[in-house]
């Protein structure tokens, strides 16, 4: 059964560090796109970063550029979203997804992304 499960969210003071994974399950992640999603409470669902597993090749929302980072570890079927310098604003439910085919980098676009795991809560609040 193919099966994202993302952790890592939590509270953390304006200004702090979050570390999210993403583990894939029941495929090999190599040759996928895999995007990392968000959604605050009444706005829609938004393009957060995505990284293309076979070149590392990655994209980021340009509210994140120089914040966040993301990652893949292929031998832990793994994927890292490192967000830095954390503000109110970035508060939502974070999720990762697969993109709809392999071998295909996906632009960061949700409707092009069909799997998608049940997302971790991060909030940002002093």
């Amino acid at each position: 059964q193919v099966q994202l499960v993302e952790s890592g969210g939590g509270l953390v003071q304006p200004g702090g560090s979050l570390r999210l994974s993403c583990v894939a399950s029941g495929f090999t992640l190599e040759y996928w796109s895999i995007g990392w999603f968000r959604q605050a409470p009444g706005k829609e669902r938004e393009g957060v970063s995505s990284i293309y597993t076979s070149d590392g090749s990655t994209i980021y929302a340009d509210s994140v550029k120089g914040r966040f980072t993301i990652s893949r570890d292929n031998a832990k079927n793994t994927v890292h979203l490192q967000m830095n310098s954390l503000k109110p604003e970035d508060t939502a439910v974070y999720y990762c997804a697969r993109g709809r085919s392999p071998r295909f980098k996906y632009p960061l676009r949700d409707a092009l992304y069909s799997t998608w795991g049940q997302g971790t809560q991060v909030t940002v609040s002093s």
